[in-house]
């Protein structure tokens, strides 16, 4: 288990009054064994300097980071270099030796650590086969595809047998394709060595693909917190709903969001509100049942249906005609069939005739 405990990490900045720049402020987040955690937010959000704790390439300037019961802060630099061969890292620019062939490069690290050279073959071999790159192995980085590349950075992450493996934007450099083909093999090397991968994007893609959880960072601080489920169901936060909204539609189409929303109701007004579906409700016949049970009128304005993981998730906007006692009723049915709610407001039909 990973645990980061109110992170601070401050930067000299000649730009700034104080000559000081608060990377990370006050940052705590606990990642469990054997999972994938995402870590994302816009560029400038701590996202690079809190991931580089973890190993303390940035050691930060107050806090701690425990790693298996262990505070890495408190270790001496011979310690700190033991306990580093737990943790694996691989880059968005690749980082390879330009001079060493693809086998070269992944044996580099356990020539450094003094394996045999019998040893480091059969574990070269068995990399290369993992990564489906056996046919590359005398190739140099310049032959390499970009794909190819970052599946060599990989395999030379793993070389030494990681517990932790460390991902810095490591598909930005990548087209969608290739993107999701080094994505299905972190998940292939997650599930079958039970590695815990940490992995830092801007793309919110990348976290509804792959990721058990995930940290939404905002200038420093942790904006939002929890599994990819939660945070993308139910999302507290202005900035989570923004990134979200760059893979899956949360907004209202043009004509409906131009409607006068009230925020409590008047005479005559309808509710609208945004239901949220997953799993298995989202096939279950939730609206006519609520209609039928409640009593009362429902126009769908706007409906869609994507997958977090290969589990549906759906999303309807609907607007709610009755009486307050009626369209409460409604409410309380489906919240008791577990799906998420959000109340957009109340609108006047009679002032949009229009629409």
């Amino acid at each position: 288990m990973i645990i980061l405990d109110k992170i601070h990490k401050e930067f000299d900045s000649a730009e700034r009054s104080d000559g000081k720049f608060n990377a990370l402020k006050g940052v705590s987040i606990t990642i469990p064994d054997g999972s994938i955690f995402g870590i994302i937010g816009r560029s400038g959000a701590g996202k690079s300097t809190l991931v580089r704790t973890v190993n303390l390439l940035e050691r930060p300037t107050s806090g701690r980071v425990v790693i298996d019961g262990v505070d890495m802060t408190t270790l001496s630099q011979k310690e700190l270099r033991e306990a580093r061969k737990n943790i694996g890292m691989i880059f968005q620019s690749f980082n390879l030796l330009s001079s060493l062939t693809a086998a070269g490069n992944i044996a580099f690290p356990l020539r450094l650590a003094g394996w045999s050279e019998s040893a480091v073959d059969a574990r070269v071999n068995e990399l290369l086969e993992l990564v489906e790159l056996s046919d590359k192995k005398n190739d140099y980085p310049a032959q390499l595809s970009g794909g190819q590349k970052q599946r060599i950075g990989i395999a030379r992450a793993l070389a030494a047998k990681p517990k932790i493996l460390l991902c810095d934007e490591a598909t930005s450099a990548l087209d969608p394709q290739t993107t999701r083909s080094i994505l299905e093999l972190l998940r292939t090397i997650n599930r079958k060595f039970k590695l815990t991968v940490v992995l830092i994007t801007h793309e919110m893609s990348v976290i509804k693909e792959i990721c058990d959880e995930v940290v939404v960072l905002e200038e420093g601080l942790v904006a939002e917190f929890g599994t990819v489920f939660e945070v993308f169901t139910r999302p507290r936060a202005t900035i989570t709903r923004e990134l979200i909204a760059s893979v899956m539609t949360q907004t209202l189409p043009p004509n409906f969001a131009n409607m006068n929303f009230l925020a409590e109701p008047a005479p005559d007004s309808t509710l609208v509100l945004r239901v949220s579906f997953l799993g298995d409700t989202a096939a279950r016949p939730v609206i006519s049942g609520m209609i039928r049970t409640c009593g009362v009128d429902a126009n769908i304005l706007y409906g869609a249906i994507d997958h977090i993981q290969g589990v549906p998730y759906g999303t309807l906007v609907l607007e709610l005609a009755g009486g307050a006692k009626e369209r409460d009723s409604a409410m309380e049915y489906l919240r008791n069939e577990n799906l998420g709610l959000e109340v957009i407001g109340y609108v006047c039909r009679n002032a949009n005739a229009s629409v």
